[in-house]
């Protein structure tokens, strides 16, 4: 995840020089030449426990509000030209990247994300003083008069959850899973006259075509990227214009929709201003139905993955239907050995976004009355799961898929070894006559045809029509019963 792990070496916290704050609980030293403050350092010592930090897309999302909340409290006239602009251009620098290294606020801490808000509104803080001639820690441009003018964690927050998540589905996982369905119909097209026998409780069933299978395996993933949509959907009504409970005090009723109607344009997804504030704070139903959207792409993803594997096991004792792509070799102690290395990447992907679902989903139940209390690892994981769907998709993609190749003298001698054969000759000479050609055939060691003209079933010509492996791909023909 990008810039996820960033730890607390910067060349703030590197520094012996330090100022020293005051917020209402005391004083507390802070590296000189930090843009953040005295809250940031307190969260800092309070959490000390991982090595996981805000993701990107997150800090961007929050430079984003405080941008244009600056710019609307600006023409509301709450907010002097001299600030705002100064915010406006220190906003800017963190929605661009270039004050990353200041958010070194660990995700697990404050439930509702309080720590990272003004960890936000103290780099924009001293970053905006510093633009109009002041010194750090001066408060010349204040962290919350200012910068968090019409605005509380508990809005705020959840609002940069779902604009991070919605933009990165928008500019990551769905480009990312167009790629792979182009990948997957190209060779549903390529593979559409091979012949190979069908599967059910991996057992030989009746024949289907190379192309059907990787058809399907298409359709899954627009499905999945129509689910991506719908999770955008869910998404777009945002808690900001709530502030602490979700009656809006202290906040100008124009203000979140006019701020959702600049961030809407700037990012290209669609965002307003919840229906219910009540709702849109005290519960995140919302993120709960994203990441839902996203494990059903993740299990969609790992059915493709372990079919490929399955497809291309081998390379003699196994299915081997499919050749992949080498990517390296597969063993430490046996020579030439060469494993299916992107699928299963791919599986340890979806085994990933599972389990975040889970975290998502008990984060989710941590809302209690006004507020939900895990919002900064339920945004942790949402986004995680959100960006390792996309490169993992992009790499099975480039990596896999566009690279298999058929064997299709496999999939013929497999098809004519194959006892569901039998399932064609069912509705003209009936289930237990079929059945008993079947066994027949298994105990002989010969093909279902081999025992069928031995024991003159059918006349030749009609044998032949009938155990025609492509007329058994297609809709049509006597009707029975096709087995389980």
């Amino acid at each position: 995840m990008k810039n996820a792990s960033r730890t607390t070496g910067t060349a703030a916290s590197m520094t012996t020089s330090t100022r020293m704050e005051r917020d209402t609980m005391g004083e507390l030293p802070v590296p000189s030449n930090a843009y953040y403050g005295v809250q940031t350092a307190r969260a800092i010592e309070n959490f000390p426990i991982s090595s996981l930090r805000i993701p990107r897309a997150m800090i961007r999302a929050m430079g984003l509000i405080k941008r244009a909340a600056a710019s609307v409290n600006h023409s509301l006239k709450l907010l002097d030209k001299k600030p705002a602009d100064a915010i406006v251009r220190a906003a800017t620098e963190v929605v661009e990247g270039r004050l990353d290294a200041e958010f070194p606020v660990d995700i697990f801490q404050t439930g509702s994300g309080t720590s990272t808000n003004m960890n936000t509104n103290e780099v924009i803080s001293n970053r905006a003083t510093e633009l109009l001639g002041g010194a750090r820690g001066s408060k010349l441009v204040h962290p919350n008069d200012h910068v968090n003018l019409g605005q509380s964690s508990n809005d705020v927050v959840p609002t940069a959850i779902h604009i991070a998540a919605s933009e990165t589905i928008q500019r990551q996982l769905i480009p990312a899973l167009t790629r792979l369905h182009k990948a997957l119909n190209g060779k549903a097209r390529e593979f559409d006259k091979i012949v190979k026998i069908g599967r059910t409780h991996l057992q030989d069933a009746t024949p289907v075509r190379l192309g059907q299978e990787f058809g399907g395996y298409a359709r899954q993933i627009e499905l999945g990227i129509a689910r991506m949509k719908r999770a955008q959907a869910a998404l777009s009504e945002v808690a900001l214009g709530g502030t602490a409970v979700g009656t809006g005090l202290n906040c100008h009723p124009k203000f979140a929709g006019k701020v959702m109607a600049i961030i809407s344009k700037e990012t290209g997804c669609a965002f307003k201003e919840a229906v219910d504030h009540f709702e849109g704070q005290s519960a995140q139903d919302s993120l709960v139905e994203a990441s839902g959207e996203l494990r059903t792409l993740a299990v969609s993803l790992m059915k493709i993955a372990n079919d490929i594997r399955w497809l291309g096991s081998g390379p003699r004792c196994g299915l081997g239907e499919i050749n992949l792509p080498e990517t390296q070799p597969g063993s430490s102690i046996m020579p030439g050995k060469v494993n299916p290395v992107i699928a299963e990447s791919v599986t340890m992907v979806c085994a990933q976004v599972i389990g975040n679902d889970v975290t998502i989903t008990v984060g989710g139940q941590a809302a209690n009355f006004e507020l939900i209390v895990m919002l900064p690892v339920m945004a942790y994981n949402l986004l995680q799961s959100i960006e390792l769907l996309a490169t993992a998709s992009t790499n099975f993609a480039v990596k896999c898929i566009e690279g298999i190749k058929a064997n299709e003298e496999r999939c013929k001698s497999l098809i004519e070894e194959s006892l569901a054969m039998c399932t064609a000759l069912a509705p003209v000479i009936g289930y237990e006559a079929a059945a008993k050609l079947a066994k027949d055939a298994y105990k002989s060691g010969k093909t279902v045809r081999e025992v069928a003209r031995e024991q003159n079933v059918l006349p030749e010509k009609r044998l032949t029509q009938l155990l025609d492996p492509w007329r058994m791909t297609q809709a049509g023909g006597p009707v029975g019963s096709a087995g389980g």
